[in-house]
């Protein structure tokens, strides 16, 4: 309960406390209004009541601050320093504006006679300062400083262009009398047409007729000289183009650069010759050609055969000058004692290309091969004498080496229509030179040389038996009997049968035992090669002692039995009752030895088949 109490006691000093602030608020406003000098004007009447828009309270200065959060513009002239307000002398908005006076006050009272317009971006001149009415520029209803300033705003009814050159009048208006245009005001080069020369002059009602928009004034010659085209000019065959030849200065005058401003530069008598006998067409339409033949056909002697670059032989000072052709220029230059002879020599009339470019063309007569060797005459001949050859014999299929460049052509070729199917090998010359009688085919160089014929150069590892060791020394003579070399025989006993110890016993394969290297030096291997390993007194025996029959026609060896008998058989003193298989009783070392019997082995024959 003492809670609840003490609750209630608090609340109500809360609502009390309330209350005075409420009262003590309500009471200064009401004084503010009681205080207030007067009505304030119509604009500022919604804020009567709400003092703090406009004063800041125990300062005055603030004031200004306020008046510039409404009045933006002024704010804005100020900052800019433009405008009425910010050319003037900074000063407090109340030094010519108060308030309170009452709802109809003018609290911006204009003094029209003393106002000075030389104060606002508008500064009266000339004309516009002989106004006296202030009406005529600023409509009623819209304030001071929302005049428009642009001269259409007042002079729209005296604009004859109808807008056409907009609203920039004072571009060519002057202030001191609106119909009169000051000279010099306009300035033509900023358009896209300058005033050059003899229109400076001119007036302006020359070229922009009355009545037509200034903008739509023609910029072509033609424009406003076409009579002067038509009547003492081209008659507009030379198109609208005026000023290619023609300037500002003097229309009469005619400044055509041709050699500048033309692919045709005028030389000779091109010089003096008038436009109109070249260009006989309508200009820019009618593309004149710059060929000779486009104005000189008539004069071409040589019916277009040579082209259209007359200029190669012709000159500009005089059409019949002719002599400054360079012949090595064309496809034809001339050289040697082509170059002494008159034209007339080959080109028989005017058409020029008519004329051959090969030698048989000209010199037919005197071709002694008769075209076999074709036309290519130029492969031997040359220009200076036709009688004296040049030709390379290394571009033909037989280049001439060693004694053969010696050689004259007459050697080899029978006559001079038969060069070509000359025989290339070399017993088509040398057949009598050949000692081997044409065992060794016809290429002959395999041995022999072009700088001397004895001298030879055989390579015998190219041959069916290559040299080696001692046979590298050997002279040819010592194997070839005679010149016949293939007769020769290439196993050894056509050689070293006198060195055969063996009496032809071991065959013709001497190569099996004996080297190249040296005849005593023997290598064979009787394991690997016979398949029978000599072994104890069989290492020891000579070949003979097995091998004892000559060998038979077309075998390297007699053929030898393996068994021992075979060698052995008068060594046998069972007389063949123990068989044939000696060894198992008698050894390789020794024939009297006898192996020993294996123990519980009985004696005899019996014991026959044992190994050692």
């Amino acid at each position: 309960m003492e809670w609840t109490r003490c609750a209630a006691t608090l609340l109500r000093h809360a609502a009390a406390a309330v209350l005075a602030a409420a009262a003590s608020l309500a009471s200064a406003q009401g004084l503010e209004s009681a205080l207030s000098p007067g009505p304030v004007i119509r604009g500022h009447a919604k804020v009567e009541d709400q003092c703090a828009n406009c004063h800041v309270r125990f300062d005055r200065a603030a004031q200004d601050g306020r008046c510039l959060e409404c009045h933006k513009d002024v704010a804005a002239d100020l900052k800019a320093k433009a405008g009425l307000h910010g050319k003037q002398k900074p000063q407090a908005c109340r030094s010519c504006h108060t308030d309170h006076k009452g709802r109809d006050v003018q609290i911006a009272p204009l003094d029209k006679r003393a106002f000075d317009h030389q104060l606002t971006d508008w500064p009266l001149r000339a004309a516009h300062a002989k106004v006296d009415d202030c009406a005529k520029c600023h409509v009623a209803g819209k304030r001071w400083r929302e005049a428009a300033q642009d001269c259409v705003a007042c002079h729209k009814k005296d604009d004859v262009h109808k807008g056409s050159l907009g609203p920039k009048c004072a571009d060519c208006h002057g202030e001191d009398r609106w119909a009169q245009i000051l000279p010099g005001r306009f300035d033509h080069s900023t358009t896209r047409f300058a005033l050059t020369g003899k229109h400076v002059d001119a007036k302006c009602s020359a070229c922009h007729r009355k009545g037509e928009p200034y903008t739509e004034a023609p910029k072509a010659c033609v424009g406003c000289h076409k009579d002067d085209d038509f009547k003492k000019g081209h008659k507009g065959r030379y198109g609208e183009r005026c000023d290619s030849c023609h300037d500002a200065k003097s229309w009469r005058a005619a400044l055509f650069n041709h050699d500048a401003d033309t692919k045709y530069a005028l030389r000779g008598k091109h010089r003096n010759v008038k436009c109109d006998d070249c260009h006989t067409g309508t200009l820019y339409r009618d593309k004149l050609g710059t060929d000779c033949l486009a104005c000189h056909k008539k004069d071409d002697t040589h019916k277009g055969s040579l082209g259209t670059e007359c200029a190669t032989c012709h000159q500009e000072s005089g059409w019949k000058s002719v002599g400054r052709f360079d012949h090595d220029k064309s496809r034809f230059p001339l050289l040697g004692k082509h170059d002494d002879i008159e034209c007339k020599a080959c080109h028989k009339n005017a058409a020029y290309r008519d004329v051959p470019r090969t030698c048989i063309g000209c010199h037919r007569a005197d071709d002694k091969h008769r075209a076999t060797l074709g036309e290519a005459c130029g492969a031997c001949h040359g220009e200076r004498t036709w009688k004296i050859p040049r030709f390379d014999h290394g571009t033909t299929r037989y280049p001439l080496r060693g004694g053969h460049v010696k050689a004259e052509c007459k050697a080899c070729h029978a006559d001079l229509t038969h060069y070509r199917d000359t025989p290339t090998d070399c017993l088509a010359c040398h057949k009598k030179d050949d000692k081997h009688e044409g065992q060794l085919d016809a290429h002959c160089e395999s041995c022999h040389n072009e700088q001397r014929w004895r001298e030879t150069r055989f390579d015998h590892a190219r041959a069916r038996f290559a040299l080696v060791g001692a046979h590298l020394k050997v002279e040819c003579k010592s194997c070839h009997a005679d010149l016949r070399y293939r007769d020769a025989a290439k196993d050894c006993l056509a050689c070293h049968k006198k060195e055969d110890k063996h009496k032809g016993g071991l065959g013709a394969r001497c190569e099996n035992c004996h080297n190249a290297r040296a005849w005593p030096l023997v290598r064979y291997d009787h394991e690997r090669q016979a398949h029978w390993r000599l072994d104890g007194a069989h290492a020891k025996a000579a070949c003979a002692a097995c091998h004892r029959a000559p060998a038979p026609a077309g075998k390297a060896i007699a053929e030898v039995g393996r068994e021992c008998l075979a060698c052995h058989r008068g060594d046998d003193a069972h007389d063949g009752a123990f068989g044939p298989v000696c060894d198992s009783c008698h050894t390789n070392d020794n024939w009297k030895t006898l192996r020993p019997r294996r123990p519980g082995a009985p004696g005899g024959p019996a014991n026959l088949g044992a190994r050692p």
